[in-house]
């Protein structure tokens, strides 16, 4: 009897272990972290270990934030990820396969060139790196040839000469000195620059940005900056200014400011001509008259309202005019000043 007892334990042994996997099956029993298995729940690249709060896998990437978060519990595991989108520089609107930092008018070669710079052959760590005197010697003859690759066509020389003209002489600032390359190179493309001066279409164009932007620069200190005559250097603007379409009016309070700077006059002053200029500026008689002039002529008369004088030889000095012609819009400005019930003096 025990040994038959015993075969029919040993026969009905396998039932009862089917029947506990059976129970304890996936599906009877939910995840105790999800109802999906681990497997099937969302992962990132490098983010497979669980939650070390809630234990769960579910992980979410924040692209605009640059962070992994736990999709159950919230928490931020990584941050300042790696951007895996496109890495294009939609600068101008047309092109959306290029890559890099935007074009730089400003150079020849608007900066897509790549260059040999003599730091990586004579600095320090180019000799940490191996580079011995007869390969620096070899590299810097394939620099000179590089170099002078760029600028085998006449236009490229032109661009490389008037792109540094404009750096060393404009005197602008950045966003400026780039609308400056840029009007260059419009008359390049006109063909204003065949038969002229280099430095004189440069300046030129350096002055109508400047204008363009009413930041105040007189032909006269344009023209002394890249050493080129006045009366060169204006009809290089009136010629440049028609190609591109900049016919934008000085105005002479732009003017004020700075040269009651250079002359050293008092705030009070400044305010003074800034008035008399805003009640007077519609009239005709100032048509054709010269912005500098008209300003140093409001200068003149708003330091002897306040008290502040200066010499007509120094108002005209800084305002590139001639005594004969201040004194004769000082005329125009009595009579202007009459007519509308200012006095004329202190």
């Amino acid at each position: 009897m025990s040994e038959h007892q015993n075969e029919k334990t040993h026969q009905k042994a396998p039932e009862t272990n089917s029947s506990s996997r059976s129970g304890t099956s996936p599906r009877a029993s939910p995840h105790p972290f999800g109802g999906s298995r681990p497997s099937q729940q969302r992962k990132t690249t490098g983010m497979a270990e669980p939650c070390s709060e809630c234990g769960s896998i579910s992980w979410d990437e924040d692209l605009d934030r640059g962070e992994i978060v736990c999709g159950e519990c919230g928490l931020v595991v990584d941050e300042n990820l790696i951007d895996p989108g496109a890495e294009w520089s939609n600068h101008d609107g047309k092109d959306n396969s290029r890559v890099g930092s935007p074009i730089t008018p400003t150079l020849s070669d608007k900066g897509l060139n790549t260059t040999i710079s003599r730091s990586d052959l004579y600095g320090g760590a180019a000799a940490r790196h191996g580079m011995n005197a007869r390969a620096r010697r070899d590299w810097n003859r394939r620099r000179v040839i590089d170099d002078r690759s760029k600028t085998r066509k006449s236009r490229d020389r032109n661009l490389a000469k008037a792109m540094s003209l404009l750096r060393s002489y404009g005197d602008l600032p950045g966003t400026l000195l780039d609308e400056a390359a840029v009007f260059y190179r419009k008359a390049v493309e006109a063909g204003v620059v065949t038969g002229r001066s280099i430095a004189g279409i440069a300046g030129a164009c350096a002055y109508l940005a400047a204008r363009e932007r009413s930041l105040p620069r007189s032909i006269e200190e344009v023209a002394d900056s890249f050493q080129v005559e006045y009366k060169e250097m204006k009809r290089n603007i009136r010629l440049v200014s028609r190609i591109i379409g900049a016919h934008t009016i000085s105005d002479p309070g732009e003017y004020i400011d700075k040269f009651c700077s250079q002359l050293g006059l008092h705030p009070s002053v400044v305010g003074e001509a800034h008035y008399l200029w805003e009640r007077v500026k519609i009239a005709d008689e100032w048509q054709g008259k010269k912005p500098s002039g008209v300003a140093g002529v409001m200068i003149y008369k708003a330091a002897q309202i306040r008290g502040n004088t200066r010499t007509q030889a120094d108002v005209c000095e800084v305002a590139g005019i001639s005594e004969v012609t201040l004194r004769g819009l000082l005329r125009i400005l009595n009579g202007l000043m009459k007519y509308i019930g200012e006095a004329t003096e202190n």
